[in-house]
């Protein structure tokens, strides 16, 4: 940690924010949000009304409270990845205006005084980019499967209620 000088540990405390969220939305995906789906689509399915414009606003709020949980925390896990490099911007700037500092207080007489303060702003740049590169990946990838789990929800009600028309267990007309 001392390598990459005090922005490193502002890094570190980002980066630890970022994966705990993201490990978050993995679990939330793979044990409650089929739950929250069933849940939302056994509510629906119960209801022997779906076509009045009451129906289709408790409609909208279902998959609204669905699309709400799952996009939940998606906009601080993306701020987050867009701060991490400019973390380690900070990083690069503060090394080498330590380097310069250096130079003017001793020369370029002492060049190991130099390497240790443009190791400082490598380290930092490198560690932001190494964090946020996989982060982005793990963000678009929640990104696909909101969009793939919202259109699935509006094809899976939508479905429902064309099957009960058909089979005459609802009428078409407004109620």
């Amino acid at each position: 940690m001392e390598a990459g000088g005090q922005v490193l540990y502002l890094i570190a405390a980002a980066t630890f924010v970022m994966w705990a969220l993201i490990f978050e939305r993995t679990w939330y995906l793979k044990r409650e949000h089929l739950d929250d789906i069933a849940t939302a689509l056994g509510y629906w399915e119960g209801r022997n009304e779906r076509k009045s414009w009451n129906a289709r606003m408790i409609r909208q709020g279902l998959i609204s409270e669905v699309n709400t949980k799952l996009s939940m925390n998606m906009g601080f896990i993306k701020t987050l990845i867009s701060l991490l490099p400019l973390l380690g911007l900070l990083g690069t700037v503060s090394g080498m205006v330590k380097a310069f500092r250096n130079i003017a207080a001793q020369g370029l007489g002492k060049p190991e005084l130099l390497a240790n303060n443009i190791s400082e702003a490598l380290v930092t740049t490198a560690t932001g980019l190494l964090i946020a590169i996989p982060a982005l990946m793990a963000y678009f990838y929640f990104k696909n499967k909101y969009t793939a789990a919202s259109a699935g929800i509006y094809e899976h009600i939508g479905s429902f209620t064309r099957q009960m028309l058909k089979k005459g267990m609802i009428t078409g007309g407004s109620n």
